[in-house]
């Protein structure tokens, strides 16, 4: 079944504002919560779909992306990394979008007595069975630019890089307890690594989950730290193999899911994002999947035609010149563009023609052509004026 649009899931116009698409966000979730809609698969459907397209959405880069390329713009890149990792694709599981998603109501939810992923309330707790589910502690994310030719867009590219980053202590296992295990459950918060607090919302009272503050989330604390690491984690050096896959653009963002800094005192890696920088090419310009050369030619040339060389991504190619070929006129090389971030079609290499015509003339050479100022051949006919002319009109259009 083809998803819909995302705009259309959360009812807003392409030109709708951040705030805008959170406030449709929350109406939706709202609407179609599981706690609200106890045993309602379609509900259930209905509140993951919202959930994607506002992860999508209330992102400036993804936004942006699926703008450009739609739901196809997150099937191929993500999984396409593949190697160290894998860059992060797409799909959210209902934990996914509790945990990312609950700060949007100015809270952890979990009425009735019950909780998933801290954004359960309407009174069903249809996902918790009733225990409070342990705060999972997540690494920072760390950011790096990766710098990349026309060539490597092309045809992908395999990066090492040296990250300096905070790495989980083998000592104490990321655990920050000497030899992993000098440390006892939390009594405030039995382990758990959160205390609820009931309060009245528009909903009626409501549980609102907090982080532990004796232990601060963790659900354990330390009698005795580790003394070769601060908190579970060391700054070390290490080397990153990351897989570009081709079709890539400048500004991109490539997710390497658990490559970012280790949690302090265990728990979960973050992400590793990778920010694409493309390095200009000095003869092609991009233009999404296709590539444009800029081909001037001599006078001669253009008026007897001639065979003449362009760069391409991959070198060199010759192509042929008819004669009277005008200024302005495009030429295209098919399928020597760029290929789509999708594996959706290659694009093509467009050859745009301009004539030099010379700057300064000897004698010789003027009176050459001072004896076809008046010939026929010479002057352009209406056709061609309307041609050129209609091209040059379109340009400002």
């Amino acid at each position: 079944m083809a998803k819909r649009d995302y705009y259309e899931v959360l009812g807003v116009d392409k030109s709708a504002s951040a705030e805008e698409i959170k406030k449709a966000y929350r109406k939706k979730a709202i609407q179609f919560h599981p706690d609200k809609n106890p045993g309602d698969k379609q509900a259930e459907e209905n509140f993951k779909e919202a959930a994607e397209a506002y992860e999508i959405l209330s992102d400036p880069e993804k936004k942006k992306r699926y703008d450009q390329f739609g739901h196809q713009g997150f099937n191929g890149a993500g999984a396409a990394g593949g190697g160290a990792g894998g860059f992060s694709g797409q799909g959210m599981s209902m934990e996914d979008i509790f945990s990312h998603f609950g700060d949007i109501f100015g809270g952890h939810f979990s009425g009735g007595g019950g909780s998933y992923g801290g954004f359960s309330g309407f009174g069903g707790s249809s996902y918790g069975g009733g225990q409070a589910r342990q705060k999972v502690n997540k690494g920072s994310d760390l950011r790096v630019n990766i710098k990349v030719t026309l060539n490597d867009v092309a045809h992908g590219i395999e990066k090492k890089i040296k990250v300096k980053k905070l790495v989980s202590c083998k000592a104490c296992n990321g655990t920050g307890a000497d030899h992993g295990s000098s440390y006892h459950t939390c009594s405030t918060c039995n382990g758990t690594g959160t205390v609820n607090r009931v309060q009245n919302t528009m909903f009626g009272a409501m549980q609102s989950q907090g982080v532990c503050p004796n232990c601060n989330g963790s659900g354990k604390i330390i009698d005795k730290k580790c003394d070769q690491c601060t908190d579970g984690v060391k700054r070390e050096d290490e080397i990153i193999t990351l897989n570009i896959p081709a079709g890539v653009y400048d500004g991109m963002q490539l997710s390497l899911a658990g490559k970012g800094n280790a949690a302090k005192n265990g728990g979960r890696s973050g992400d590793l994002i990778v920010v694409i920088e493309e390095i200009p090419d000095q003869e092609l310009i991009r233009d999404e999947n296709d590539v444009i050369y800029n081909l001037m030619l001599t006078f001669p040339v253009a008026a007897l035609g001639g065979s003449v060389e362009i760069p391409t991504i991959d070198g060199k190619a010759r192509i042929n010149i008819a004669p009277g070929t005008q200024p302005g006129k495009v030429l295209r090389l098919k399928g020597k563009g760029l290929p789509s971030p999708n594996s959706y079609g290659t694009g093509d290499e467009l050859i745009n023609v301009t004539v030099y015509i010379p700057e300064s003339l000897t004698d010789e050479e003027k009176r050459s052509i001072e004896k076809l100022r008046n010939a026929p051949n010479f002057t352009a006919s209406k056709s061609v004026k309307e041609k050129i002319f209609s091209k040059f009109k379109h340009m400002f259009e």
